[in-house]
């Protein structure tokens, strides 16, 4: 599908930007339309006037549509997708003549060949004083139903936003880009005079005025007189820019407001009003951030709790005087100190997830505060990026590598001076992988972990194989002898987990 740029290589940025900030806020104009939009751009000769404009130099070979919108407030009458699509001047003659002569046109039924009960009105597209494109609303008058007062109420409005398009004023020249709590026309629309009263309500914004308790007569009236907040409308008024405004009235309900303000031939002369009740909305918000906050509250306390049991031990710990059983006690120290680290970590997020390379820090940290120092110097260097973990991946992948780290300077380095052992993370989105190398003595020979009758090797194979599902390998390192080294890697496969952000 062919972009703008691709369709009007001959127009300068200043226009693309015009019509792209045209076709991101135009939405509005094809539900006050009841209407399909269509944005035609010229072909074979498209203009490429300076900023100060003027005329094009001769009639275009035929138009091409760069942009299409389907209303939200009636059946469209363009099912399939028309972008790219090529006409020539006879087969849109209204868009030629709007082009050509820069005014709006409406020529009632036309006789397309592919939609011979079309009606069309064309807008010229200005920008700096040069029609560079034309909007076309395009509807089948058979399919809809008589229009009432509000429907015609409506066109009236579409009208003189389609006139300030014709002369340059429309869209604004800064982004006013639609949000999805962005009001749209169906959830309540008013029309303000040059004097900020309300010359028109529709019955849904009469309906989210009432839910948020504020009652009586609206018409006449400036919204301040019935107790709403306007900062939004008295700063779009002033600016004669689009402004937007979430407004809280007391305990009642939220209501968002979108101004435009109404120019033509430059005289502010009103605006229109899109609001919006999104009360239940920011009610659901404030139910999941109390669930938030209870998530991590909970989270804060496990991590307490499992810092209490760890205190606890350690002073069971001074008061054991057997050897090994002390080296026990501060093994279960560490290991519960792991887990504490992910509650920790998760306490500080909204999600289940967390940055996993956030706990590989804090183990690190952990390991060179209680197992290194002048007498065994290791240095940590953590590389990569393993992404969001579960917590039910992170937890047990946490307590292993506590135990890889902690075998490292165990047994890599029995003599001075030291080394460094590399964490390597990595995730493609299938599986996550966590490589602890580092560079001392090797493993003994005929090693093997299935063999290794070690408390921690077993709690490891433990949690790889039957928590993760995974697998870990132990293999000598590169190095030369008598420190070859030793590379440690764990694989933990993913079901639907994000890939680190490289």
């Amino acid at each position: 599908m062919a972009s703008l740029e691709e369709l009007a290589p001959g127009l300068a940025a200043s226009r693309l930007n015009h019509l792209q900030r045209l076709m991101r806020t135009w939405a509005p104009l094809a539900d006050i339309s009841f209407a399909d939009l269509l944005l035609y751009v010229p072909i074979d000769c498209a203009p490429t006037g300076s900023e100060s404009g003027g005329p094009p130099a001769q009639s275009p070979g035929g138009y091409a549509i760069a942009g299409q919108i389907r209303p939200t407030t009636a059946r469209s009458m363009h099912r399939s997708n028309l972008l790219g699509s090529v006409y020539t001047t006879e087969q849109r003659p209204l868009v030629d003549v709007a082009f050509r002569e820069a005014r709006i046109t409406d020529g009632g039924r036309i006789g397309h060949a592919e939609q011979p009960r079309i009606r069309t009105l064309a807008v010229p597209v200005k920008c700096y004083g040069e029609v560079v494109a034309v909007m076309a609303r395009e509807f089948d008058p058979d399919t809809q139903r008589n229009p009432g007062e509000l429907e015609m109420s409506y066109f009236k409005i579409f009208r003189r936003l389609a006139a300030m398009i014709a002369e340059g004023e429309y869209p604004f020249p800064v982004d006013d880009i639609e949000t999805e709590e962005s009001p749209r026309v169906g959830d309540g629309l008013m029309l303000l005079d040059a004097s900020a009263r309300v010359q028109t309500i529709s019955p849904n914004a009469a309906s989210a005025l009432h839910r948020i308790g504020l009652h009586g007569v609206v018409e006449g009236r400036r919204l301040v007189e019935i107790g709403l907040e306007q900062r939004a409308i008295r700063s779009a008024f002033a600016s004669r820019l689009p402004q937007t405004e979430e407004i809280q009235h007391g305990d009642l309900g939220t209501v968002v407001l979108r101004c435009l303000p109404l120019v033509g031939r430059g005289e502010l002369t009103g605006a229109l009003v899109l609001m919006r009740d999104i009360s239940e909305l920011r009610r659901r918000d404030r139910l999941l951030m109390s669930k938030d906050a209870t998530i991590a509250e909970i989270h804060h306390r496990v991590k307490n709790n499992l810092q209490t049991v760890s205190s606890l031990l350690r002073l069971q710990g001074r008061r054991v005087t057997a050897a090994e059983a002390r080296d026990a006690i501060e093994e279960s120290v560490r290991r519960i100190r792991a887990i504490a680290i992910v509650h920790e970590i998760l306490s500080r997020h909204a999600s289940s997830d967390v940055p996993f390379v956030e706990i590989v820090r804090s183990l690190v940290r952990m390991v060179e505060e209680g197992l290194t120092g002048p007498d065994c110097p290791v240095e940590f260097k953590v590389r990569g990026d393993a992404g969001e973990l579960a917590d039910d991946v992170a937890t047990p992948l946490a307590v292993v590598l506590n135990e890889c780290l902690q075998n490292v300077v165990d047994h890599a380095y029995p003599e001075p001076p030291g080394g460094q052992v590399r964490i390597e993370l990595d995730n493609d989105g299938d599986q996550v992988q966590v490589r602890v190398i580092d560079d001392g003595v090797g493993l003994p020979e005929a090693f093997g972990t299935a063999d290794a009758d070690g408390l921690g090797m077993a709690i490891v194979r433990s949690l790889v194989g039957a928590d993760l599902r995974g697998s870990i390998t132990m293999s000598q390192g590169q190095g030369r002898p008598p420190r070859p080294g030793t590379v440690v890697e764990v694989s933990i496969p993913l079901l639907g987990a994000a890939p680190a952000h490289r």
